[in-house]
């Protein structure tokens, strides 16, 4: 069982702590960085690293048990339940390494990291309408 997860906690987006945290973990999982069986950082390792408040890292992994992807398990940590990875996403999928490609072309054509994200939302929301971007 492996710990993978460093949670980096932006107090400017306007995202609640807990939220970073439940989707970093869920971005983990889609990445096939975090496994079922995976442990997750205690509260107070999280509060070393990021200053988050041990309460909010609870409620996090609350809301992740309640989605049924970990679970708490006393005295031993809380654990992974099931991957969210999908085989066309992972390290070695072909739409991985042709997302960046594309990335390294927009750099080389001289493309910001915040024209990429405007352009990635554009077509995101064009490609699927009505859902917001992870």
């Amino acid at each position: 069982m492996k710990s993978v997860v460093v949670f980096r906690i932006d107090r400017r987006s306007g995202v609640a702590t807990y939220l970073q945290i439940v989707r970093q973990v869920e971005q983990a999982l889609r990445m096939g960085a975090l496994e079922e069986g995976d442990r997750l950082p205690t509260a107070a390792q999280v509060a070393a690293t990021t200053k988050v408040n041990p309460n909010t890292t609870l409620k996090a992994y609350r809301e992740l048990e309640r989605a049924g992807l970990a679970e708490v398990r006393q005295g031993a940590g809380t654990f992974i339940t099931r991957s969210l990875a999908q085989p066309q996403s992972g390290p070695g999928s072909p739409l991985r390494a042709s997302l960046a490609a594309w990335m390294d072309e927009a750099r080389t054509e001289g493309l910001t990291g915040q024209d990429v994200t405007a352009l990635f939302r554009s077509v995101f929301e064009a490609a699927y309408p009505g859902e917001a971007p992870g």
